[in-house]
């Protein structure tokens, strides 16, 4: 009996591992890109967001996105009210709106930011292998409309 209860228990643990995206921080990212140069995909999203929420539920467990992002993308997801400082190559990166409404953090104004209009959630950017930004969406894109986009980028 306890045998088959560990043999369950690993099962569901190696299912877990498979299904879903493999998410990596921006320190991970940075060691990743210079090791082996591939495209990159970043989710900023914040608690309170239900477009992002429902994206976290419905869109990125779906199996041909997880699929795609996990052999095509470096798949990076931060939350953007984050205090964390960021470490990215030689550069720091913090939240100074931290204590302020809206509490942005730095490295997402400056991936995410669209030109004379309020930062806005959920917000995606698409990298290619040499970190030049290719896309930018700032809406809920349900599984068929990100598979395309992540297919075409």
């Amino acid at each position: 009996m306890i045998c088959i209860t560990c043999l369950c228990a690993f099962n569901l643990n190696a299912q877990k591992q498979t299904s879903g995206v493999n998410w990596i921080t921006f320190e991970q990212l940075y060691d990743s890109i210079q090791n082996k140069p591939k495209k990159v995909f970043i989710d900023f999203y914040a608690d309170w967001c239900m477009p992002c929420r429902k994206m976290d539920k419905e869109v990125f467990p779906a199996p041909a996105i997880s699929k795609i992002l996990n052999e095509d993308y470096y798949a990076v997801k931060m939350n953007v009210e984050s205090a964390d400082t960021i470490r990215f190559g030689n550069q720091i990166f913090v939240n100074e709106r931290l204590n302020r409404r809206n509490p942005v953090h730095q490295i997402a104004l400056l991936m995410a930011r669209r030109k004379n209009r309020p930062f806005s959630l959920p917000a995606m950017v698409i990298l290619d292998e040499n970190f030049e930004a290719k896309a930018r969406y700032f809406q809920f894109l349900n599984t068929d409309q990100l598979l395309d986009i992540l297919q075409s980028n």
